[in-house]
């Protein structure tokens, strides 16, 4: 049986999102419009994640003119790792279930009519 990474996949989403740019300082808005999560589904991820300490959280620097300070996030070097470990079993496990299927044969069983 295939090792579950222990992520949902919108955690996985968000874990890829925010390794396209791990130097880079994200904020949730960004995230939310890159995964197609909603802010319900999102920040209960990413306050979970920074629990864990597998990301890091800090909020923006300054007052921005119109708009509340942003909540940032982004790796560490060791979060990055890991995070990057769990991506790559998911890309395995995909890759095994896809080669499953294939196998398969598409055969389909028609339903007795009664």
């Amino acid at each position: 049986m295939a090792r579950r990474s222990g992520f949902s996949a919108q955690t996985l989403s968000v874990l890829a999102s925010l390794e396209a740019d791990p130097t880079a300082r994200r904020h949730g808005y960004l995230i939310a419009t890159e995964t197609g999560l909603r802010s319900g589904t999102l920040y209960p991820i990413l306050i979970r994640l920074a629990e864990r300490g597998l990301v890091e959280a800090c909020w923006e620097d300054g007052k921005p003119a119109g708009r509340p300070r942003r909540h940032l996030y982004q790796f560490s070097s060791d979060d990055l790792a890991a995070a990057r470990a769990a991506l790559a079993g998911q890309a395995r496990l995909k890759h095994r279930r896809a080669a499953t299927a294939g196998r398969a044969g598409g055969r389909r069983v028609a339903a007795r009519r009664a």
